[in-house]
């Protein structure tokens, strides 16, 4: 779960020039240490931060939850790259747009998902969003191999049996749906309108589509201090933080191992939904989730050919 975009690295810096004979630079191997203990954290903070903001859901909901980061997700990006809306042509509208509404529609089922089966679950299912997209463009033996890996995980976590929740588990696919449609939008965003401000165009129109939501629950019932608290304490730690750490990371840590790491999520989000909410899971839920982050690790790793 992402709520703000990951930025490319900068396609317009050329890159530096090698040297034959030319010392190694002693600072890199630090930036590179630097770079993996901040996805280490951006990885904590998000699952922390969707930990915290589900503690909210008792009073304003899933919902109202997703509105309030929704909210802190459009000031974060429009601080750091205010966009240009003037300027934007049609071309450049119709993405943003589009990106606007799965923006919402990911982390509202997400979150709806949460509050049915569980943060693990809930983000295992989502990822299956990027590792879909990543699957269908390959070609390889290894490739088929991972996807029969990644379907039988999901067999696991979706096997009939009484306790079964069929709603939360479709809103975690929806939400992995809405994921790689995310992916797949910004990269068109990416093409079209210079730096974050097509993410930042988009996050503003979501938390201006999730304001009539805020409104209501407002009016319907008054939130609480420490539920608003923890609504915002989840847009904090599951957006600024992922997104400002994603900046630095992309330009320290090379893309392969970027997504590797991410592959670790779902275990990340079961360990704090485990630690923090006491949701447990039992052997069949834990073997579903390393089957699918398996998978995943596997198309990453042997992507360098």
């Amino acid at each position: 779960m992402r709520a703000a975009s990951v930025p490319a690295a900068p396609a317009d810096r050329p890159a530096e020039p090698v040297h034959p004979g030319a010392l190694p630079d002693p600072g890199h191997g630090r930036r590179r240490l630097a770079g993996v203990a901040t996805m280490v954290g951006s990885g904590l903070s998000n699952q922390t931060g969707a930990a915290i903001g589900s503690l909210a859901f008792p009073v304003i909901g899933p919902a109202g939850v997703v509105a309030v980061r929704q909210y802190v997700a459009a000031v974060v990006l429009w601080t750091v790259s205010p966009p240009r809306l003037r300027s934007f042509t049609w071309r450049q509208w119709w993405p943003v747009l589009s990106l606007a509404v799965v923006f919402g529609t990911m982390n509202l089922s997400l979150y709806s998902a949460i509050d049915r089966i569980g943060l693990g679950l809930a983000v295992t299912l989502e990822f299956l969003g990027p590792l879909g997209i990543a699957l269908a463009a390959a070609r390889r033996r290894v490739d088929a191999c991972c996807a029969v890996a990644a379907a039988a995980g999901v067999v696991v976590l979706m096997r009939p049996q009484p306790s079964a929740d069929y709603v939360g588990m479709g809103l975690g696919l929806l939400a992995a749906v809405c994921w790689a449609s995310y992916i797949l939008l910004n990269r068109t965003v990416g093409r079209r309108i210079p730096g974050a401000q097509g993410s930042a165009a988009a996050a503003g129109l979501s938390a201006v589509m999730f304001l009539p939501a805020g409104v209501l629950l407002v009016l319907r019932q008054p939130p609480t201090a420490q539920a608003v608290g923890c609504a915002v304490a989840a847009g904090v730690l599951s957006s600024a933080v992922p997104y400002l750490a994603d900046l630095f990371t992309l330009r320290t840590v090379p893309a392969q191992a970027f997504g590797l790491f991410m592959s670790v999520n779902p275990v990340l989000a079961a360990v704090v939904g485990l630690l923090g909410l006491g949701q447990q899971l039992g052997w069949a839920e834990w073997a579903g989730i390393g089957a699918i982050v398996l998978a995943n690790s596997l198309s990453v790793l042997v992507r360098r050919g």
